[in-house]
């Protein structure tokens, strides 16, 4: 009897040092945890641009990173890894280390891109939310010499002529495909699309008349709206643009509920730490509050956009359902 008990005496003592060394062990991983946390970034960070240079997501991501590296204290360099629609360089953040250290630049094509295309990650799974940066509007203008004042007199001479009206865009399955065939859906009137190999050949075609009207993206379109050469119907945003605020958007024109708005964000690998992300996106935030930052954003006919992760999450999430609906409606596919 006494052996036995004191081999529970000894059984004792022993949970209880494991116990007190599991505790001590936890402290220490959650006290290291912690000043991982409070030294981020310990290194420099690189910002992933699925696109080549140029375009708005590297202009865009090119500002940013540089606000970053001021307010951060550490180099964020650009990387450009463009090809297939962004996807390449999506992958590429989604498969990298979630500390922090790597993020990714993207806009509203990477809420279409399920919708056409076999993806090699999880578009809601791989990658996580971690701040707005800003919206915009894409337009619907017509050449000049169509016989429409506003948008309720071209659904008028559309649904008179089904078939008969083109619509010109910057090529299959890009963002202004997508808003041209969201506008047919939501108004009831079958334009033809036109798929061009870029804004510019589009605009060319709708300014000579050869094609009636276009969706653009709105920076592109504002010099010849200001020049007379196409004739602004309507922006595709929630809101009115503040560059155009003369033009309605196509859900006061309408088709309430019509919003064709492009948006850029930063995303990063999912199962980055919780407080890496809150200050992530209050170092974003701060950029944006800057009037440089706004000054950025207007020469790209967007605006700042400040909100938490969640809502970000919640945009994508709500686009990708969107805009899968509206290529299966349309027959959208990759080419």
């Amino acid at each position: 009897m006494k052996a036995v008990r004191r081999a529970g005496l000894m059984n004792s003592f022993q949970v209880a040092a494991v116990a007190l060394c599991i505790v001590g062990y936890a402290s220490s991983a959650t006290g290291q945890g912690a000043d991982a946390t409070r030294n981020f970034p310990s290194k420099p960070i690189r910002m992933i641009v699925p696109f080549p240079p140029g375009g708005s997501n590297d202009i865009l991501g090119r500002f940013i990173a540089q606000k970053m590296t001021e307010r951060l204290g550490q180099q964020v360099i650009v990387d450009n890894r463009g090809g297939a629609d962004g996807i390449i360089g999506t992958e590429i953040a989604a498969r990298s280390v979630p500390d922090g250290h790597t993020l990714l630049i993207v806009s509203t094509t990477y809420s279409m891109n399920p919708a056409i295309h076999k993806l090699p990650y999880d578009s809601l799974k791989s990658l996580m939310p971690i701040s707005f940066i800003g919206a915009g509007a894409n337009v619907l203008a017509a050449t000049p010499s169509l016989p429409v004042k506003s948008l309720k007199e071209l659904i008028g001479l559309a649904k008179s002529k089904p078939g008969e009206l083109h619509y010109a865009s910057s090529g299959v399955g890009g963002f202004n495909h997508f808003g041209g065939e969201l506008f047919n859906t939501m108004a009831g009137v079958k334009l033809v699309h036109v798929p061009y190999k870029g804004g510019g050949p589009a605009m060319v075609d709708v300014m000579s008349g050869q094609v009636e009207v276009l969706f653009g993206t709105l920076i592109q379109a504002l010099p010849h709206v200001r020049s007379g050469k196409l004739k602004p119907l309507g922006v595709g945003s929630a809101k009115r643009s503040s560059i155009l605020p003369d033009v309605p958007t196509i859900s006061e024109g309408g088709v309430p509920g019509y919003d064709g708005s492009i948006w850029w964000g930063v995303l990063g690998p999912t199962g980055i730490p919780a407080p890496v992300v809150t200050k992530l996106n209050g170092e974003i935030a701060a950029i944006l509050r800057d009037p440089d930052t706004a000054k950025r954003l207007t020469a790209e006919a967007a605006e700042p956009v400040i909100d938490t992760p969640d809502a970000f999450g919640k945009t994508i999430a709500n686009d990708i359902a969107k805009w899968s609906r509206i290529a299966k409606q349309a027959g959208i596919r990759a080419e």
